[in-house]
């Protein structure tokens, strides 16, 4: 055997030890188990299931693209650490892309052909997520043209490219490669085995969902199509299918970015929001709101009006969990604003959501960067801990600046309060027909957070609204939202905030809060609004 003949058999045995070598390791016991849809919600192991999360969109690129896949390729201590940044500050579930058609990190970079060293590298991601107690939500393809999307995909079948023609990639009769190659691609990613970890995609909890394609839509074919997405509905319900064909055991999302006329957010680009998430194979809805871009100029209480009528419209329009899949702010204070956003998303008991992004140290910035050490993401942390609370039965450790409170009150917290103050309000209350209240709760055991609805149903405009009303058990208010609630004893008294003071005829004030209790949790029998009874809703 020739010298160049024996070398390179050596470097093929080399690699061949390398990768058997690779130990096999088990998932964090904190990613066990597959989430799935109970209803309007997520649920794992039996209990409701929220979460806090955040795009990072390239740490598929962490590396050199080139010669040893462990060593060279990818940058696995960048990955572990950029993981325990996310983690450290609250992060569950990482929404990140699985696609590229480039030479530099592609997944597949020419038609059926499927880097090996590039699908190694997202193994570890995987496995170093898990590792961390983060789930995933990989993106198989993107609309736009980033890393090649799929214009690319169109090439490839010898058509048109850029937005004008991206409808054909839908449209099976216009490109039925397309198609072919969207599902080529499904099945060689759901059935690879990590060689970390032994599993195959399609068997790893650690994968939270699958989400189709990162904003589709199908646009400029009729107004019919722009407004009903009926084509877009039915590359939806294949693809989606065929994914639950391979995978029993995840969800799978559509990467909505939510526009249309209706919602007075972009316009109605064939990719309705209810039409298309409506699809039986589809288990959760998203939405992607960047409110201060110029076409958008949304103020911060329009912003969550916006979000209320998805959330409104996912839940009981569609029937399912809400993922607000991206959002953030720029040229505003970032911090008062997702510090409504968030509290928002705990009033309206939204499911889940990932802001626009989180880029590591190394990596490079622009007017959406949150890198570690912002100030926003104090705000973040203390709405995943809220999140986390809720989820699975946990009592919550602390989820604002307030003291944080142990997984049962204290016998001085419930001795603190005296039975006198539970005394109801002073005179009956004049009963006032033109305001309603709804008190929904959601309760763990222990702890509970609870969702007020003030309802103006009279002709008139309320002005500088408070609600008042008494527990009937040993409640303790933690935290509220969108008003300032104080509580003496059993007596609790809600102020409007000054965005939310005058509620019009017809509308509503909406706001929350957080707390503990022992013995029953029962909804308060009364409540005032500026010292009339009003109806319960």
């Amino acid at each position: 055997m020739k010298a160049p003949a024996r070398l390179a058999l050596a470097a093929v045995f080399a690699v061949l030890i390398a990768v058997v070598a690779v130990p096999l390791v088990r998932a964090s016991a904190a990613t066990a188990g597959f989430v799935s849809r109970c209803g309007i919600h997520f649920c794992l192991g039996g209990h409701t299931y929220y979460f806090a999360g955040a795009n990072v969109y390239d740490t598929f690129t962490y590396g050199g693209s080139y010669g040893d896949t462990e060593t060279q390729w990818m940058d696995k201590a960048r990955i572990d650490n950029h993981m325990a940044e996310m983690a450290a500050d609250g992060v569950t579930v990482l929404r990140t892309w699985m696609f590229d058609h480039e030479a530099w990190h592609g997944f597949e970079p020419s038609k059926g052909v499927y880097s090996e060293q590039q699908f190694a590298e997202f193994d570890y991601i995987l496995y170093s997520a898990a590792q961390h107690n983060i789930r995933v939500i990989p993106v198989f393809e993107n609309y736009w043209e980033a890393y090649g999307g799929i214009d690319t995909r169109l090439s490839w079948e010898g058509l048109a490219t850029g937005q004008a023609n991206r409808w054909r990639f839908f449209n099976q009769a216009a490109c039925p490669g397309c198609f072919t190659q969207y599902q080529n691609y499904v099945s060689y990613a759901l059935n690879r085995t990590n060689h970390y970890t032994g599993v195959k995609y399609k068997d790893d909890p650690a994968v939270f969902a699958w989400e189709l394609m990162n904003e589709p839509r199908y646009e400029g074919q009729g107004a019919a199509e722009n407004v009903n997405g009926t084509t877009l509905r039915k590359w939806v319900d294949t693809m989606a299918a065929y994914i639950k064909g391979i995978d029993g055991n995840h969800m799978v999302d559509a990467g909505l970015e939510g526009h249309g006329t209706k919602y007075g957010f972009g316009g109605d680009e064939g990719n309705p929001f209810v039409a298309i998430q409506q699809s039986p194979y589809i288990d959760f809805t998203s939405a992607h709101p960047y409110p201060n871009e110029g076409w958008a100029n949304l103020t911060l209480a329009q912003t969550n009006t916006l979000i209320n009528a998805w959330i409104a419209d996912s839940h009981t329009v569609v029937g399912k969990p809400f993922f607000l899949g991206e959002f953030n702010t720029q040229g505003v204070d970032r911090s008062t604003w997702w510090t409504s956003i968030y509290n928002n998303l705990q009033a309206q008991d939204a499911d889940g959501s990932a802001f626009w992004w989180y880029p590591d140290g190394q990596a490079g910035g622009d007017n959406y960067s949150v890198k570690k050490g912002a100030p926003e993401l104090s705000v973040f942390k203390a709405h995943s801990a809220f999140m986390v609370a809720k989820s699975g039965g946990n009592p919550p450790t602390s989820t604002s600046a307030s003291p944080s409170r142990s997984s049962s009150p204290s016998a001085s917290a419930s001795a603190s309060r005296s039975p006198s103050a539970s005394a109801s309000p002073s005179s009956s209350p004049s009963t006032n027909a033109a305001c309603k209240v709804g008190y929904t709760l959601n309760d763990w055991g222990g702890g509970f957070t609870a969702n007020v609805t003030v309802t103006n149903a009279g002709t008139a405009p309320i002005t500088g609204w408070t609600l008042k009303w008494t527990f009937a058990g040993n409640q303790t208010i933690g935290n509220a939202w969108n008003a300032t609630v104080t509580q003496s004893g059993q007596a609790v008294t809600a102020a409007a905030m000054s965005y939310n003071s005058t509620i019009p005829a017809g509308g509503n004030a909406q706001f929350g809060f957080q707390g503990t209790y022992s013995g029953t949790n029962a909804v308060p029998a009364q409540f005032t609004l500026n010292g009339a009874a009003c109806a319960r809703a």
